[in-house]
Order: structure tokens, then C-alpha cells, then sequence
């Protein structure tokens, strides 16, 4: 599983960069793999938003967007399978997540606006944004340039 970012020199050990907890994105469809699907790819993922090396962010948009799609069809018909709500998912969201402001767009655009507004907070907190969006990952060379990473779960962990 990836941590922080390594320390260049030994004396950064008590360095306060070296103890801060590095910044996660983390798009819907892995949330739902996370919360609502249990899938093994999202298992680092969800560890890593309980570890203190890691700092999950996320804006008003993005927990909307998760609100949106818990309704759809399929997808509650799958709550209702695990003996879940979609209330206990997005308090469960909300006990994990630290809420920040909507970032400004970057430069690294995305096909898909919905997807704009994980890459644009990734950018500006120099985040590392888990997703499984094809339109996301094929910006990781363009997002890496502005002090992102993007990687799927499987990446994530390992």
C-alpha cells in the first residue's frame, strides 16, 4: 500500500512534512466498491481511509454525487441485498471524509465534466485520487505534472 510521500534525507524523520497525512481523492464508483459492493480491489482503500498516513478530502459535489447515485436502480436494490441504506452509506461517507471547498478547475481536463471535480481537488491538495474512470487515468501524465497521482485501487494496494 502506498503512505506518504518517502523522505528524501534521514533528518526528515522528525521533519512536520514527514508527519502530515498525505491527501486521498477517492471517486464514486470506488467509494461504492468500498461501501456498498465489497470488492477486494477497494479492501487498501478502505484501510488507508482509516489510517492516520492518510487524509480522505472530498467537497459538498462529490457527496451529492454519491447521494445521486445510491438511488439509482441497481444500485439500491444491492443496498437492500447487504441490509443497508443509503442513509447508513453516506453517514458512514461522512464519518470518514474531511469536507474541504470545491477546488478551482486545473489545467489536466477531463472528457467527462462529471469527473472534473476529483481531479480538480486532487490538484489542488496534491492528492492521490483513486478511481477506475478510464477518463480519469488517462490524464495521470497531465496530473502528475500539477502534483497528483492518479492510480486505480489495484494500483493502490500494491
Amino acid at each position: 500500500m502506498l503512505g506518504p510521500t518517502p523522505m528524501s534525507h534521514p533528518s526528515d524523520a522528525f521533519s512536520m512534512t514527514s508527519i502530515l497525512p498525505r491527501a486521498l481523492v477517492i471517486d464514486t464508483n470506488v467509494v461504492l466498491d468500498m461501501f456498498v459492493y465489497g470488492d477486494a480491489s477497494a479492501v487498501a482503500v478502505d484501510a488507508a481511509v482509516r489510517s492516520p498516513q492518510w487524509r480522505w478530502v472530498g467537497s459538498a459535489a462529490m457527496r451529492d454525487e454519491l447521494e445521486h447515485v445510491l438511488a439509482y436502480a441497481h444500485i439500491a436494490a444491492r443496498l437492500v441485498s447487504r441490509g443497508l441504506t443509503a442513509i447508513q452509506v453516506l453517514a458512514h461517507y461522512d464519518s470518514k471524509i474531511q469536507r474541504v471547498e470545491a477546488a478551482t478547475r486545473c489545467n489536466a481536463i477531463c472528457k467527462d465534466p462529471d469527473d472534473q471535480i476529483f481531479i480538480d481537488l486532487a490538484v489542488q491538495h496534491g492528492a492521490l485520487l483513486v478511481s477506475k474512470d478510464k477518463a480519469i487515468l488517462i490524464l495521470k501524465k497531465k496530473m502528475t505534472a500539477h502534483g497528483a497521482v492518479a492510480l486505480t485501487a489495484r494500483e493502490f494496494e500494491g
